[in-house]
């Protein structure tokens, strides 16, 4: 059996796996290149696991993040955590199955606090933050601190509009596109694309699309969750540049935290960032955590570092 076929029998088990490393997740979204995974074993049983993308530039071949991932690095079941010798030794026998690579580059999930047997094989961390909301159990108290600004912009927007799930894909990718062209930035992913991972989450029933509509059926936002079994994700976003004053961003966030909580039942909820300051701020208005995760990266071919010295 292969490295990946024990590694889809593998997620089939793990108990907080994250979305992004299943491994249909990573069949829908991994498109102009192929992922891959190295396994570890304690007692003849997978006890860590490393999926990782691999693109080719040239002669070049590195790893990267694809499109829709927002989180990969290695995954260590839950009993092997904080144990440091053993948790150690899993790292280490991941490290030393990767392939020969010009680099690597990679966002570890939160749930990874220890990147150490990296940073000795001469891998390099920057501290990234991710902003979650941990008790959503307790709804009431996470409405209560919630910032009064916000609160009384939910309450003028849930006036003038309806939030419904009920708009197509289509729909949505129109209002997240709109959202690019407003920043006068390309948009990051092609319809096609979005379309794979979309059909693979409703496949899987992990994913949720929010609309903020008006009496005149005017979209003002739109919204897109996604989750796994413990956490759930605010994923994309878009509103429409001649409408976004009214508050359906801010309505659709919370609308999207309260069906996580009553409809999903689940404990976390991670607005995937930002680190832009006017982003960052409505997380924390909405009372969230800041949460640290790594970027973990190696350059080992100095021409491929070059190259992309070139291209910036």
């Amino acid at each position: 059996m292969s490295a990946k076929d024990r590694y889809r029998a593998f997620c089939r088990t793990a108990p907080d796996l994250p979305v992004f490393a299943q491994d249909w997740y990573l069949d829908a979204c991994c498109t102009g290149g192929a992922w891959d995974v190295v396994l570890a074993e304690e007692a003849g049983q997978v006890a860590a696991a490393l999926p990782y993308f691999c693109k080719q530039k040239g002669p070049f071949r590195y790893v990267t993040m694809p499109p829709f991932v927002k989180t990969m690095g290695p995954y260590v079941l839950p009993e092997y955590r904080g144990v440091l010798k053993k948790e150690h030794a899993l790292l280490q026998a991941l490290i030393e199955q990767l392939p020969p690579l010009a680099a690597f580059r990679q966002n570890f999930h939160p749930l990874v606090t220890n990147w150490l047997p990296f940073y000795w094989q001469q891998y390099r961390q920057t501290t990234y933050y991710t902003y979650r909301l941990d008790n959503l159990q307790d709804l009431e108290g996470i409405r209560s601190g919630v910032n009064r600004n916000i609160r009384r912009n939910l309450q003028k927007a849930s006036q003038q509009l309806q939030v419904r799930h009920d708009l197509s894909p289509e729909a949505f990718y129109g209002i997240n596109q709109l959202s690019f062209h407003r920043q006068g930035l390309p948009m990051p992913y092609t319809w096609e694309q979005f379309r794979r991972h979309d059909e693979a989450l409703a496949r899987h029933q992990a994913r949720q699309l929010f609309f903020a509509v008006d009496a005149e059926q005017r979209v003002h936002s739109a919204a897109y969750l996604i989750w796994d079994q413990h956490t759930a994700y605010y994923h994309l976003a878009g509103d429409d540049p001649e409408l976004r004053e009214s508050g359906s961003g801010i309505l659709l966030i919370w609308e999207a935290i309260r069906y996580a909580s009553e409809q999903l039942g689940l404990r976390c909820f991670d607005f995937e960032g930002s680190m832009l300051p006017a982003i960052e701020r409505i997380r924390v208005q909405f009372g969230a955590t800041q949460t640290p995760y790594f970027f973990v990266h190696k350059t080992p071919s100095r021409w491929f570092q070059l190259l992309e010295l070139l291209r910036r």
